[in-house]
This record gives structure tokens, sequence and C-alpha cells, in this order.
């Protein structure tokens, strides 16, 4: 089994969500997206697979989504990838891609569902 990982090591979801794929014995791509975000392209490819809207996939608690209040652009899609994209920090973490499936691991358990 192989699956991508979007992973923040400052995390701890994250990293309990590594840990549980390490331990079920699944091949894994980790990309540190922080420092390698993903491209426009993949943000939506992700979007698609989870099934949720750019809002839904933010980190809500995040100084710089106040900052740009990005709360009234919550029906602005692009507005909110644009964010996502220049504030890498904004996007929910850990995300989970395989089987052409992905999912949060938020909790960690849940991304055993697209195994």
């Amino acid at each position: 089994m192989k699956a991508t990982i979007y992973h923040n090591p400052r995390c701890s979801k994250s990293r309990q969500t590594l840990a549980l794929l390490e331990e079920k014995g699944v091949e894994l791509e980790i990309i540190e997206y922080l420092k390698t975000p993903p491209d426009l392209e993949t943000l939506k490819n992700i979007l698609t697979k989870l099934g949720i809207s750019p809002h839904e996939l933010m980190r809500k608690g995040e100084s710089i989504y106040k900052e740009l209040n990005l709360v009234a652009q919550a029906e602005d899609s692009q507005t909110l990838l644009n964010a996502m994209l220049e504030n890498p920090v904004l996007i929910e973490r850990p995300i989970v891609l395989a089987n052409d499936k992905a999912a949060i691991g938020r909790p960690p358990e849940s991304v055993l569902d697209i195994l």
C-alpha cells in the first residue's frame, strides 16, 4: 500500500497520523507542505477527493486567517485557494492521499478508511 501524507512535523495530529500509517506498513511519500506547498492544481485535486470546499480545508484559528478576513470571503473559492497557496499554514493537516481518495487525519484513525 502506498500513500502520500501532507505533513507538519510540529503538529501532534500529523505526527500521530504518520505513526499510525507507518505502524500499518504503508509505504509513504511524506510532503512537508509548509516547505513544499501544493500548487493550485494539486490543491484543487485534494479538495475534489475530500469532497469539501476550500473554506472547509482552512485552519480558521490561524492569525493570518483573521488578518486576511477570510471569514468574509468564505464563498469566494478563488480567494481562499490563493490565500492557501500564499500561506500554506492555512491548510488543515494532515492530509493523506491513497487509492485515489483523500482524508484529513483528524482524528488520525479517519485516514484508515481510504487504505
